[in-house]
């Protein structure tokens, strides 16, 4: 979770500003946490408030989303999202953007089998992300922050993303740097974050290989980060603080709890 919000807050302000190099400030002036980081702490939410639920899985996803479009309406949502969490009534989306695969590593903590992790997931993506192509993908990030988690090596989690998803698993960043745009489909945002891990020796080498690539950097680096941590198990204290330091009180309350509860217990 935390390496998903703190890759999120670094690459917001290289979305828009691409850089094509791992050389780059970590936190920039205008440094701010996205609909990445908020979605990610609504579906963090919506899991620690499980045993407390009385409807649906599925349609406990779709409120909090809303909910939590409500408390931060200007974090940098696409429109189609927008006009879904502001409707009054809850109907399926079918989008195959990569909104579902930004916001599920707390999925892969919080749950003990690759089963039970893709049937949570495709029920996060049921109202907003009702196509294959984003389940794939949110399911593909989960898998990989599960697998992560549980100590398998690079090796394991590549064999079973390609073999599970179909994944490309053998292009480097280094082939795609130069022609790599900005694409929000998850089919095109995925493979390259996943990457980015792959060739990382670490949680910031992860997010820095993923922001170097340029495209949708805060999303991409939101994926990768949050696999990053699951795998190398700490952030530096510097990321942590500053990163730490552009959240507020709500956001950070359930980062702590969820924290305790899923990754530190």
């Amino acid at each position: 979770m935390y390496g998903a919000v703190f890759g999120d807050i670094i690459g917001s302000t290289y979305e828009l500003h691409n850089v094509k190099t791992e050389q780059f400030e970590l936190f920039r002036a205008g440094s701010t946490f996205t609909d990445d980081t908020v979605m990610s702490i609504a579906v963090a939410e919506k899991i620690l408030n499980e045993p407390y639920s009385q409807i649906s899985s599925k349609k406990s996803y779709a409120l909090w989303y809303k909910q939590y479009y409500k408390r931060y309406p200007y974090a940098g949502y696409g429109q189609m999202f927008s006009k879904w969490a502001m409707s009054d009534s809850l109907y399926i989306q079918k989008s195959y953007g990569n909104g579902a695969a930004m916001r599920v590593s707390g999925i892969g903590f919080a749950y003990q089998s690759l089963k039970k992790i893709e049937q949570e997931v495709k029920e996060s993506c049921y109202y907003t992300h009702h196509h294959k192509e984003a389940i794939k993908g949110a399911q593909a990030v989960a898998a990989a922050v599960f697998m992560a988690k549980k100590g398998c090596d690079k090796d394991e989690i590549r064999h079973y993303i390609k073999k599970r998803f179909l994944y490309p698993c053998n292009v480097t960043l280094a082939e795609i740097r130069d022609t790599y745009v900005f694409n929000s489909r998850a089919s095109y945002s995925v493979p390259p974050a996943l990457q980015a891990f792959f060739e990382s020796n670490s949680y910031e080498d992860a997010v820095r290989k993923a922001i170097s690539i340029g495209g949708d950097s805060d999303t991409i680096a939101c994926m990768a980060g949050g696999i990053a941590y699951a795998y190398y198990k700490k952030i530096p204290e510097e990321i942590f603080n500053r990163g730490m330091a552009v959240l507020d009180s709500g956001l950070k309350e359930v980062l702590k709890r969820f924290g305790q509860q899923y990754i530190n217990s």
